[in-house]
């Protein structure tokens, strides 16, 4: 597989004047939602690809529901509901140990990128749930 890109990108899905009006903070949380949703799921392919104890199905359903709560958290922050704060956290937690369980993993660089991108996206959904 190759390597799982984590930078954000540089495109701004965002609309200008007249849309929700989203703060910096709030941009940068959900490109971190976005952005782990999507290594999360490339992980999940490189993790039953790889076999073994990268794909028990403890890992594989932690890495879906890292997925799925990213994806939730961006569609709500993005919606401007009054309830993204606590989407967020949950997302922070789930992310704080979908992190975790792939460094487990070791040495292994996919597994190591996508640790990166689940601690990315925890920092800034603890802020945006501390918002509360």
């Amino acid at each position: 597989m190759a390597q799982v890109e984590t930078q954000r990108s540089s495109v701004q899905p965002f609309l200008p004047q007249g849309g929700i009006q989203l703060s910096e903070e709030m941009k940068g949380c959900i490109s971190n939602c976005m952005s782990c949703a999507a290594v999360c799921l490339q992980t999940v392919t490189y993790c039953l690809q790889q076999g073994g104890k990268h794909a028990a199905s403890d890992h594989i359903r932690l890495l879906q529901d890292c997925v799925q709560i990213c994806k939730t958290s961006a569609d709500f922050m993005l919606r401007g509901s009054p309830l993204h704060t606590r989407t967020c956290g949950v997302c922070a937690e789930v992310c704080e140990r979908c992190a975790a369980e792939c460094e487990r993993m070791g040495e292994d660089a996919i597994m190591k990128a996508c640790a990166e991108a689940c601690r990315r996206c925890t920092e800034s959904c603890r802020k945006m749930s501390a918002r509360a």
